[in-house]
């Protein structure tokens, strides 16, 4: 039975590894780390035919296909974990609020942050529009900072894939 239990915990680690590793790559390439991803899956191909081959020669117990399997679902939790934390890449903010915080666009610039704004017509009077360009692991941050200013703020979150130009580019690229 301690055999067993080993062999499975083996067959888990090596999955998990495996496809933590195949998360994160994916991930990778998606945000055109190219070289990285491509560096990244060497490794991972390598873990991959180790588990592979250990699975195929000892597809007699369920217990190994049960590991095996669990190992893969938490290897990719483990990995869109991972990718959480490194927050790779870039966010765009769209920022909505009354008029009277004309004053949270300097704000922001003054804490680093890329934006553009412009006056907009809401449903019930004018409303200040901001589009706010920032690193992903400041998003946290960016959220914090608008919520402290205007708690009311209306915000949409996304990535872009690639930008260009604009004189705030330089220092968000390097």
């Amino acid at each position: 039975m301690g055999s067993i239990l080993q062999f499975v915990l083996i067959i888990i680690t090596i999955n998990i590894t495996y496809v933590t590793l195949t998360t994160i790559r994916f991930i990778l390439m998606i945000k055109g780390m190219r070289v990285y991803a491509s560096l990244l899956s060497v490794l991972e191909v390598f873990i991959y035919i180790m588990g592979l081959s250990i699975i195929l020669d000892n597809l007699d117990s369920y217990w190994n296909i049960a590991a095996y399997c669990c190992g893969y679902g938490v290897g990719v939790y483990l990995g869109s974990r991972i990718e959480e934390r490194l927050a790779l890449g870039y966010i765009m903010a769209q920022v909505i609020v009354e008029c009277e915080y004309q004053g949270l666009a300097g704000e922001l610039r003054d804490a680093g942050f890329g934006v553009t704004s412009w006056l907009g017509e809401g449903k019930t009077g004018p409303r200040m529009v901001m589009m706010v360009l920032a690193k992903r692991n400041r998003q946290k941050e960016l959220l914090n900072r608008i919520d402290s200013l205007c708690s009311n703020a209306f915000v949409i979150f996304e990535e872009p894939k690639n930008f260009r130009g604009g004189f705030w580019a330089k220092k968000v690229l390097h």
